[in-house]
């Protein structure tokens, strides 16, 4: 199997016609039709049902046009990252992020950057912290900012903090008689609500070790995909949730107290490529540790000063 073979089948999935599908790939019909069946007999399935008029897809085609169409667009990304930093044309950075960075000091960078550099196309992609590696990897994004520390060769991290964690708790409920830290010891018995339910690992693995560490037991774990989802829960009664401190400007409707004790903290962690030495790669990483020094009196460095 080959990138060629991809090309050919996902033309076909498009006009779902040999003919056209061979006319706009500039080649002959029979040679087409022999690399689809090649890839047939390797993946021993078929792919097009070509009794029918038009050519239809079955479901092992339709699956292996998705992840056809995934490969071929990273290639593409890929291409298109090496040659801009080859050519030092690399005009577009693509920095990928954890949601809860936003609440923090990501905004606050950015603008920073588009003063320091007016040319410069920043994208922001929201990513899972365990996604950013393989995206760093593939060209498809330039820096990641994430909750988790790599050990991957290729990928440059640095801790630009470690973000002090709070519980979110239910307004008029027993923890939220006060605003004062609370000891991880006292979620014992409460139903957590816990996120992301996936990619794992991710802030839900972090914050489950820092409770086991204090031997927490909750009386229930509920799973939930979104920070949102977990906040609207607890609105609810329906549990605590533990998040980064930052995250407590979301919901004015919830109580927040940080969570007291040592190593009860998520790190903010910068990302990139080890070999990218680009000169936005470097103002990002330099802008980023600036403004960890300006901050370095406060607690709350990446919170845009909320306490």
């Amino acid at each position: 199997m080959d990138l060629r073979q991809l090309r050919y089948f996902v033309a076909v999935a498009k006009e779902r016609n040999f003919t056209r599908a061979a006319a706009i790939l500039n080649i002959a019909q029979p040679p087409l039709s022999r690399q689809i069946q090649l890839l047939e007999d390797e993946l021993g399935v078929e792919l097009v049902t070509r009794s029918s008029r038009p050519v239809r897809l079955t479901e092992a085609g339709r699956v292996f046009n998705e992840q056809a169409l995934q490969i071929l667009g990273r290639v593409e990304q890929m291409k298109e990252a090496t040659r801009r930093v080859g050519l030092n044309q690399n005009r577009v950075l693509s920095i990928g992020f954890v949601a809860s960075t936003l609440y923090g000091g990501l905004p606050a960078l950015v603008r920073k950057l588009r003063h320091q550099a007016p040319d410069l196309d920043i994208q922001l992609l929201e990513m899972m912290s365990v996604h950013q590696v393989a995206a760093l990897k593939e060209g498809r994004i330039d820096i990641g900012f994430g909750r988790l520390r790599h050990t991957d060769p290729q990928i440059a991290t640095t801790v630009l903090r470690e973000e002090q964690l709070a519980v979110a708790i239910a307004r008029d409920t027993r923890l939220a008689f006060t605003s004062d830290p609370i000891l991880p010891e006292a979620l014992s018995g409460e139903k957590l609500i816990l996120y992301p339910r996936a990619p794992r690992p991710s802030f839900a693995d972090q914050v489950l070790n820092v409770l086991s560490e204090k031997d927490v037991r909750p009386a229930e774990i509920q799973e939930v995909t979104e920070i949102q989802t977990a906040l609207g829960l607890v609105a609810a009664e329906a549990g605590v949730c533990v998040v980064p401190s930052s995250a407590r400007k979301l919901r004015s409707d919830v109580h927040y107290r940080l969570l007291a004790g040592a190593r009860v903290t998520s790190p903010v962690v910068l990302s990139k490529r080890v070999s990218d030495n680009s000169p936005h790669v470097k103002l990002v990483a330099r802008l980023a540790l600036e403004m960890q020094m300006d901050n370095a009196s406060s607690s709350d460095l990446w919170s845009d000063g909320h306490s």
